[in-house]
């Protein structure tokens, strides 16, 4: 989006030289091709010398359209000969014909930059969400090892102490016993703690009771994750309201909202007959001591209303990365509405300067406010700042409805915004034809309001962009933490709590045998495999797992809010293989963040005779992402062929595919 903006931008500039003379397009269409590519070499910049100074010299252009070539050389190494560019201009041209070029100049670069700013932001998400997971892992582990690691030490203890002295074997088993009821309920606790900073778990627990239920019900969900310790007592409410609607209603209405100080939590349910609270307990007392609320009480149509408000957790603040941007593209936006501003008021008389000022001044204020939002009352300002001062000032001001067109793209939906801008356009040109300016003037307004319309959208719209990218890096390390305590609470539970169940209960079967020798030593073996699962869990595992990485990369993938598909059908790999197409997947993981605009991923594995194959399919490609010459795929390729494999990339119908096979 950022860079069809840009685009759209330097399209509307060379359409003011097309449209100057017959062969405009001889010279601003080469100009404006020569803008496009990403990488500019000095042969591309030459050439946009040539057709611009052509254009100008030649073909009698204004020497605003040596603004392509300022702001080219402004994207190189060779910026310091841009103001050499603007000096030109002032020697060869009008003094406003000069503010034009130093302003196309400085629109182009600061556009250029802002996309390749939006880029870098763009890729850098994945990179804040591998280090916020990572030191989620690290957290959770040192959690675990203290608790269930020194457990599962214990219980391996008791057992070998036991063995080694049967005639002791009953009380020490009694121990053990103790311990393992001991881990395992610290296992159930762990898993409901990682699933409580959270409430996304719980709606989907409570769809699922309503559904059995034969509930009709509706969910509305509107907070961010991860809630924190509010994401508890909002969950507890919220299981407790449910219950209560099955047990006396038959429909159920689920929503949660925030307005950037609290969170909350509304549920409603027909079939209530009182307000009665005791349903939920001292759930009211604990939300007070939270510092929010939690109340009940009935509609006028007899349905019960379980209303819980709660403060939100503190924010992270944006980095210093993101500041930088957006103050850059702020000033940016200053600067270019000053040039533009300056141009008007060089063809004012003096007398009526300080008015024009004033005004233009308080249209420029309004415009930066623009980039944090939408302001209806400041765009009504703005239009009757666009149109009412022409009355005093003339034909000059027109030129000022631009600065309405480019809030009016930002503030709609552009099936509304364009016929909008439209009619701005349509405006000044019957307001030319009745101030009786010749049709040449008239229509270089005209053009002029949709140009400065494009130009002030693009600065504030990736103004906002940048902003907006920076909320959604911090927003996807927050969602990638969430669904890694999800993952550490799912494995708990599925993993280390069955072992955890299955070490107590052959221990209670040990402690009634008169020979548990066997049971001991299949108990060492349990509390092996626990420990393991245990190291899976908190992710400290030296041996990268196929199967793990997968649901890591659905974890990531879905909280950039890509739909994955992932369907393992290999066999048990050696630990080479399955650390080489981890790594596979990871770095086709990190391609699609960084390098395509995909919105569905496909992971399956396959086994072929003695091979395992893994494929990776994305669509949104972009087909430079063929190129091998990366360093992620180069060492791919050359560590799988280490171990006799292969990995290829190939694009079809806009699907990117990384395919790699290993000997299994």
């Amino acid at each position: 989006m950022a860079r069809v903006t840009a685009v759209a931008v330097f399209a509307a500039f060379a359409a003011v030289y097309v449209a100057a003379t017959p062969y405009g397009v001889l010279a601003a269409l080469p100009a404006f091709l020569l803008q496009l590519p990403r990488r500019r070499t000095w042969w591309l910049v030459g050439a946009q010398a040539v057709a611009c100074f052509a254009g100008v010299l030649a073909l009698g252009l204004s020497v605003g359209l040596l603004g392509f070539l300022g702001g080219s050389l402004l994207l190189t190494r060779l910026r310091l000969l841009a103001p050499l560019v603007v000096v030109i201009a002032a020697w060869v041209g009008t003094l406003d014909a000069t503010i034009s070029a130093a302003l196309i100049s400085l629109v182009i670069f600061a556009l250029t930059r802002l996309t390749e700013r939006v880029g870098e932001m763009q890729a850098a998400r994945l990179a804040l969400a591998a280090a916020a997971v990572a030191e989620e892992r690290l957290r959770i582990a040192a959690e675990l090892n203290t608790g269930l690691g020194a457990g599962l030490a214990a219980i391996a203890d008791g057992c070998r102490r036991a063995l080694a002295a049967p005639q002791n074997a009953g009380e020490l088993l009694g121990e053990v016993v103790t311990t393992a009821r001991t881990a395992l309920a610290d296992a159930r606790s762990a898993a409901a703690g990682y699933r409580a900073t959270s409430l996304t778990p719980e709606l989907t627990t409570a769809k699922a009771m309503l559904s059995t239920a034969g509930i009709r019900f509706e969910v509305r969900a509107a907070h961010p994750e991860p809630l924190g310790p509010a994401g508890a007592l909002l969950a507890a409410v919220l299981r407790e309201a449910v219950t209560e609607v099955i047990e006396t209603g038959s429909e159920c209405l689920i929503e949660t909202m925030a307005d950037g100080q609290t969170v909350r939590l509304r549920v409603t349910g027909d079939g209530a007959r009182t307000a009665d609270d005791r349903f939920l307990g001292e759930l009211p007392s604990g939300f007070a001591d939270a510092g929010g609320s939690l109340t009940t009480g009935l509609t006028p149509q007899g349905r019960l209303v379980v209303e819980a408000v709660l403060p939100l957790p503190a924010a992270r603040p944006d980095t210093t990365a993101g500041r930088h941007a957006h103050r850059f593209a702020v000033a940016l936006l200053a600067t270019v509405l000053t040039g533009f501003s300056v141009k008007a008021l060089l063809q004012l008389p003096a007398a009526q300067l300080p008015a024009a000022a004033v005004l233009l001044g308080v249209i420029g204020y309004l415009q930066v406010r623009s980039t944090r939002g939408r302001h209806m009352v400041a765009l009504a300002v703005m239009a009757v700042l666009a149109f009412a001062p022409i009355a005093f000032f003339g034909m000059v001001w027109l030129g000022v409805a631009g600065f309405l067109a480019g809030p009016l793209l930002l503030a709609f939906r552009w099936s509304l915004a364009w016929p909008l801008v439209a009619l701005v356009i349509g405006a000044v040109a019957a307001i030319g034809v009745r101030l009786g300016l010749p049709v040449p003037v008239t229509v270089n307004y005209a053009v002029s309001t949709l140009v400065t319309g494009l130009v002030v959208y693009g600065l504030l719209r990736l103004a906002q962009v940048v902003r907006e990218l920076e909320e959604a890096k911090a927003d996807l390390a927050r969602s990638a933490v969430v669904e890694e305590r999800l993952r550490a609470a799912r494995d708990l539970h599925d993993l280390l709590g069955h072992s955890l169940a299955a070490i107590l209960l052959t221990c209670e079967l040990a402690r009634r045998l008169a020979d548990p020798a066997a049971q001991l030593r299949q108990i060492l073996e349990m509390t092996e495999q626990a420990e393991a699962d245990l190291r899976a869990v908190s992710g400290e595992h030296r041996v990268l797992s196929l199967a793990q990485e997968a649901g890591s990369a659905r974890s990531v993938l879905k909280a950039a809010g890509i739909e994955v598909h992932v369907e393992l059908g290999h066999d048990e790999l050696t630990a080479e293989a399955d650390t080489a197409l981890s790594a596979v997947l990871r770095e086709a993981v990190t391609n699609v963040l960084r390098h395509s605009a995909a919105r569905q991923v496909e992971i399956v594995t396959s086994a072929s005779g003695d091979e395992v194959l893994l494929s990776v399919r994305n669509d949104g490609a972009q087909r430079s992402r063929t190129r091998r010459g990366s360093s992620g795929i180069g060492n791919l390729t050359t560590r799988l062929a280490m171990l006799s494999g292969a990995l290829t990339t190939s694009v079809q119908d806009g699907w990117f595919e990384l395919r790699s096979s290993l000997p299994r």
